[in-house]
């Protein structure tokens, strides 16, 4: 009787099953108002803020974070369930098979369940997977255009030339380098999260 090495190395498939998830809903439609700790850049001037910093300490993507790792962590404890059971009786098949405790007929009838019982799960778990991409596609795109919508709306009030985005910590890029009074960092995160306060506030 041949082996299952398909059903036996279902265990790969858990590992495909993960996330790294970061995501949140519109900012506020209002106007963004200049944060507190605002940069002392003047009018005209260009600045930039570290997106990473933005999206780490951003309060609203922190709470749909832990949303999200919540629905994954119980896909992801539905799919252990169904592999355990499925490995569980494709070693009790094999068992039997070993010890020569089936006919042929029945061997190859067994057999033939358990690839179909194999390919159902590799498809469900495939599935699974791809919901979990795009989710976490569709909160990537709103956390950007929340950041974009209030950038836009708060350059309305300090009238800057440019603003540039940087990201990354050994050689940031676009900006390496640059005076501390033109990192608006802080004023955007600080605007941010008065905005989300402010947005939350009316759904509770």
């Amino acid at each position: 009787m041949k082996k299952l090495p398909l059903i036996l190395s279902i265990l790969a498939l858990a590992g495909v099953i993960a996330l790294a998830v970061i995501s949140l809903t519109k900012g506020s439609s209002k106007k963004a108002e200049p944060a507190a700790s605002e940069a002392n850049a003047n009018k005209g001037a260009i600045v930039y803020f570290n997106m990473d910093r933005v999206v780490a300490e951003y309060d609203m993507a922190n709470d749909l974070r832990s949303v999200v790792e919540t629905k994954v962590n119980s896909i992801s404890q539905e799919v252990t369930r169904r592999q355990n059971k499925l490995q569980k009786d494709a070693s009790s098949f094999q068992d039997k098979v070993n010890k020569g405790l089936l006919t042929q007929s029945t061997a190859q009838a067994q057999y033939q369940k358990l690839q179909e019982q194999d390919a159902s799960f590799q498809n469900y778990a495939a599935e699974k997977q791809q919901e979990i991409a795009e989710e976490q596609q569709v909160m990537l795109n709103q956390i950007f255009d929340a950041i974009k919508t209030f950038v836009d709306e708060y350059n309305e009030t300090m009238g800057y030339a440019m603003i540039l985005v940087t990201q990354g910590d050994i050689l940031p890029a676009p900006v390496v380098t640059g005076e501390a009074s033109l990192d608006i960092t802080d004023a955007l995160i600080e605007g941010l999260n008065a905005a989300y306060v402010k947005e939350k506030g009316k759904t509770e």
